[in-house]
This record gives structure tokens, C-alpha cells and sequence, in this order.
């Protein structure tokens, strides 16, 4: 094994640029091969691979959205010795976490972000492979974050579908209720959380596709990481006023919090949080209940028991979670009122867009359309121009596409009829508006600029 990786690391650094493309030895691209065909998300690891291929696989997945971070440029500059190197250390059992650089942002909502270093994301990625296929057969059905097939839309045409079965297509009366959990991230209790995560993995250890030592070794490693110390400050300190305390890992208590954007972070929050699921599927009994993160909604017929569920649960979180329900956040009104869930306002018969992203939509569009039409009359570069118009639509169909998941033909008519009219004879849409398109003369003129420079 460990001359077939000196030999991996050697070829790996013979590397060498050849008419535009990476052209490595033939071990070396006999293994990224291998790796690529095994590259989809989240696949489950099988036993007969070895450490270092689930490195590997784990690196494809962890470069996905990644690859234009400065860290993850610098890790894949010599990929293959950082790989070889973070294999060492994770077999040696002398992996630690680098630093993490922090940041506030604004939207949607202001937000303190800690963000790990690429090489720590891969072994984030290596757990998320190793314990995900463990943990995900024992969520309820309607845990909808961070698992495969699940995700906001499932999550708001499942509640959709509670409010029509529980109210009977609305001849009943239903009620629904939404809680929130108070600083839930920072308010992760970590002995807690390990205890969870370790009892889990040894009772169903035939399941697992790695040493146990060594995945308890890495759990434990990520779970009892402090982000705060020695962190990089990206942003002034003057971004943190107006930051509650209860949603900063500063001001956390000692031994308790998860930095918000790991992988780790999602999936242990499912499994910290699947224990209230449980709770109040099979001991309350409440037939309509779903979360996503700390966002829990249960809908009933009567409006009394779901009062009378409140304190029962708050005592659950403080007694056994060690968790707060937001006092400022109890949600409770017949079906006919409507509800806001995951950016979307769930009414009967039809499902709008969220204020929120309708605001965020209107916000972005007409500032990129100004900075657009500018560019569009002061340059002659028409690559200039066409690039600019390509990212715009990519920005436009992506809000696009969350759209049409709701009624909102109004909306999507009104600005994309503005973008066409604004820049007019770059962009055609059709009937639906659900998609923007170049125009015939755009494109035309697109695939005589390739042909030229080709």
C-alpha cells in the first residue's frame, strides 16, 4: 500500500500542461478515472474500497460547487500530494482541522458564516459518505434537509399535502402550527450530540463501510473543532451590530455550537433533532408533522391539542436536548389563513412565492439589469457584452426556476416582459415566461464569434 501511493504521489507530481489539458501518467489517470465513474453525490462507499479512494471520492464531491474558492484553488494546484498527505494523516490518526475564516452576510437573512478550509471539507465529505447511509433509514419520512430527494420543495408540497388530507380538500376544520428553535445551531450541545452519533454507529456497525475507530476518530475530531480559535476575520467587526447573540458562535457557551455551512453541521443537526422527530411522530402521536432544520410544523383537527403540545415539547428540548423554543415564534391558525414555510406561503388550493424571495428576486434583477444596460451601451466588445448577458440569464432562470414551483406567472410575466423590453433584442422568452433565451440574432452571432476564434 504504501509503495503504491509513494508511486501515485511521484506521477502525480510529473504532471506537466499539454495543449490546454492536465496530461498525467498512466497510474495517475487510471485512478481518476476509477474515481470519476464512482463521482456521484453522496454515494455509499463501498467495503472494498480502500481509505484512500474514499479520499479520492470525497474530493470529487467536496470540488462540486467549490472549485473557484482560493482555497480549494490552492489544494488543487497539487492535488494528489494533498491528498496522499491528508491520507497519511487520517490513517496516522494526526488529522486536526485547520483554521476556519468567518463572515457576516446579509441575505437572505444576516447571517454569521463560518467557512472551513477545502481540505477539511473533504473529510467533511468523508463522514457525510461513511455515516450518512447509517443515520437516513432511521429519519422520519419528513426531515427534509440535507438528504438526498428530500429538500424545500418536497418540503412544501408535503405540507400542502397535510392541509388537504388532514382538513379533508378543506370541508374540515385544521389548524397549523409552526415552532422554532431558539439559536439552534449555536445552542448544540457537542458531548451530547457525540454521545448520539457514537451509540448509533456502534449498535448498527454492520452497516459501516470503514473502521470504527477511525470514523469515531473523525466525528469526534470535527464535533470538538473550536471555529473560533484563530479564526480569519473576512469581514469588518462593525458587520456583527445587530447580530443576536444567540446566533454567534462568540458568544456560545463552551461546548456547545456547530458552525452554520458544513456538511457535518446539516447532517448533525438532523440526527441531534431526530430524536424530538421521533417524540412527537410516535409518542404524541401527531400524524402531520414535518421539519426542516429547526423549523417544525404539525397540523391537527383540533386546535386544543395542539395548544396543550407546546409545553410538552419545550420540557422535551430543555430536558433532553438541552434546546430553547423561541418564545417570538409559535405559529398557530386554521388552515384558511395560510402559512409561510420554507419560502413559500402555503394556501388552500394554490401555493405563492415567500415575500422574501419575491423581495430578493426584484431586488437582484433590476440592479443587474441597470449594471447590464450600462455595460450593453458604453462597450463594443461584443464578448464583453455576450459574457455579461450570460451571466444575467443564468442569474434570471435560477430565480426562475424556483418560481415556476409556484403560482406565479404575474410575477415572472412582469419582469422578464421588463429584462426583454430594457435589453431589447438580446433576450425572447416563451409563452410561460418560465425560462430566458438568447435571441436568434444573439445566438447567431455567438456561434460566429466561437467559429472564429476556434
Amino acid at each position: 500500500m504504501e509503495q503504491e501511493l509513494e508511486l501515485w504521489q511521484r506521477d502525480g507530481e510529473q504532471e506537466h500542461e499539454h495543449q490546454g489539458e492536465r496530461v498525467f501518467s498512466a497510474v495517475s489517470r487510471k485512478l481518476i478515472r476509477k474515481v470519476k465513474c464512482m463521482s456521484i453525490k453522496h454515494i455509499q462507499i463501498t467495503r472494498n474500497c480502500s481509505l484512500i479512494e474514499d479520499i479520492f471520492q470525497a474530493y470529487y464531491d467536496a470540488r462540486a460547487n467549490k472549485r473557484n474558492s482560493n482555497s480549494a484553488l490552492e489544494f488543487e494546484m497539487k492535488y494528489e500530494k494533498n491528498l496522499v498527505q491528508l491520507f497519511h494523516e487520517i490513517d496516522s490518526r494526526s488529522y486536526t482541522p485547520r483554521p476556519y475564516s468567518t463572515f457576516i452576510i446579509e441575505k437572505p437573512v444576516k447571517r454569521e458564516v463560518f467557512a472551513s478550509n477545502f481540505r477539511d471539507r473533504i473529510v467533511h465529505h468523508l463522514i457525510f459518505n461513511y455515516i450518512n447511509p447509517i443515520f437516513d433509514p432511521v429519519f422520519i419520512n419528513d426531515s427534509y434537509s440535507c438528504r438526498t430527494g428530500k429538500g424545500t420543495l418536497y418540503g412544501i408540497r408535503r405540507v400542502d399535502y397535510f392541509i388537504k388530507s388532514c382538513s379533508q380538500n378543506y370541508k374540515k376544520d385544521a389548524y397549523i402550527m409552526k415552532l422554532d428553535i431558539e439559536g439552534y445551531f449555536m445552542s448544540i450541545d457537542k458531548i451530547r450530540l457525540f454521545d448520539i452519533i457514537k451509540a448509533q454507529i456502534i449498535k448498527r456497525q454492520d452497516k459501516l463501510n470503514c473502521d470504527l475507530d477511525l470514523i469515531l476518530f473523525l466525528v469526534e475530531k470535527t464535533i470538538f473543532c473550536d471555529p473560533t480559535v484563530d479564526c480569519v476575520i473576512k469581514t469588518k467587526r462593525e458587520a456583527w451590530q445587530g447580530l443576536p447573540k444567540s446566533k454567534s458562535l462568540f458568544f456560545s457557551h463552551p461546548g456547545k455550537g456547530l458552525p452554520i455551512g458544513n456538511l457535518t453541521s446539516q447532517l448533525f443537526a438532523n440526527i441531534y433533532l431526530n430524536e424530538i422527530d421521533q417524540f412527537i411522530k410516535r409518542k404524541l402521536k401527531f400524524k402531520y408533522y414535518g421539519r426542516y432544520v429547526d423549523d417544525m410544523i404539525l397540523i391537527d383537527n383540533d386546535k386544543q391539542r395542539l395548544v396543550q403540545a407546546i409545553p410538552i415539547i419545550k420540557d422535551y428540548l430543555t430536558n433532553n436536548l438541552s434546546l430553547k423554543l423561541h418564545p417570538k415564534k409559535v405559529y398557530l391558525q386554521h388552515f384558511s389563513k395560510g402559512v409561510n414555510f420554507l419560502g413559500a406561503f402555503i394556501k388552500p388550493y394554490r401555493i405563492l412565492v415567500g415575500k422574501r424571495i419575491k423581495r430578493n428576486f426584484y431586488n437582484r434583477i433590476f440592479e443587474e439589469i441597470y449594471v447590464l444596460n450600462v455595460a450593453k451601451q458604453e462597450s463594443e466588445n461584443y464578448k464583453v457584452i455576450y459574457w455579461s448577458s450570460a451571466k444575467f440569464r443564468q442569474l434570471v432562470n435560477s430565480y426562475l426556476g424556483i418560481l415556476r414551483q409556484s403560482d406565479s406567472y404575474v410575477i415572472r410575466k412582469g419582469v422578464v416582459e421588463l429584462i426583454i423590453e430594457v435589453l431589447s433584442g438580446v433576450f425572447v422568452a416563451k409563452y410561460d415566461f418560465g425560462v430566458l433565451r438568447f435571441s436568434k440574432r444573439v445566438a447567431r452571432l455567438n456561434n460566429s464569434a466561437m467559429r472564429m476564434t476556434s
